[in-house]
């Protein structure tokens, strides 16, 4: 199964929201925020009215999770932040894992990118593997991957060779004349020998600079990812 294949998997699974207890307008407003999501939001009242206000989200017809409307707006506040400084898509990776996303711009990929960069950085330890379709996109990310290259964290970066390749010794350069890595954008993380902190953003370009695709911190689809960038493309000792 290529990336490509694995997105349109995940594209082909939806997700609901629903709005217990609340007005239309609350309905309609999550909708507009969850436009570019592969979420369908739905209103419904219990029987009694109570408890006031709250959202679930149910993935197959099963509750995933509960929490009040208020609350959930609070965890999306940041969403539209780009600027990456407090890790603005940290909610939403929590509670909307492996959920399609439409037509995002660089910006956002951007700043969904830097968690799972900030999350190696942490663990310190592992490998990274991040595809950024062409060397001129990797060159402007050449300082912070040089950077992360000379932590104990093992970098693999992959790109489709549009220029001369950077000239860099601190992480493993797989050049790919592959559409697969010129249409991919890709980071992921196989948590340094810990599940919890396996984690991976993988998109594709539809149309021009519009990405669709979604993020995961379930091992197995992290694993996946990882397997088929290996048998495709095979990790190179540095």
């Amino acid at each position: 199964m290529s990336l490509s294949e694995l997105i349109a998997g995940v594209e082909a699974h939806e997700q609901t929201l629903t709005v217990y207890n609340a007005g239309a307008a609350a309905s309609d407003e999550l909708r507009a925020q969850f436009a570019d999501r592969n979420i369908r939001v739905e209103t419904e009242r219990t029987e009694s009215g109570r408890p006031d206000e709250f959202v679930t989200l149910s993935d197959d017809g099963e509750v995933v999770t509960a929490t009040s409307l208020a609350s959930f707006r609070d965890e999306l506040s940041s969403m539209d932040s780009t600027d990456g400084s407090d890790n603005p898509y940290r909610s939403l990776l929590d509670h909307l894992d492996e959920t399609m996303f439409t037509s995002w711009s660089i910006d956002r990929l951007v700043a969904a990118s830097r968690e799972i960069e900030d999350r190696a950085w942490r663990v310190g330890t592992g490998a990274l593997h991040a595809g950024f379709q062409t060397t001129s996109t990797l060159k402007g990310e050449l300082d912070l991957y040089t950077r992360l290259g000379e932590t104990d964290v093992d970098v693999h970066a992959y790109a489709y060779p549009d220029t001369d390749p950077p000239d860099q010794d601190r992480f493993t350069l797989h050049l790919e004349r592959s559409s697969e890595i010129a249409e991919s954008w890709f980071v992921v993380f196989d948590g340094g020998g810990d599940d919890e902190q396996k984690s991976a953003l993988l998109a594709e370009e539809r149309e021009p600079r519009a990405f669709y695709g979604f993020w995961t911190y379930d091992p197995t689809t992290v694993d996946y990812i990882l397997r088929h960038l290996e048998s495709t493309y095979g990790f190179v000792e540095q």
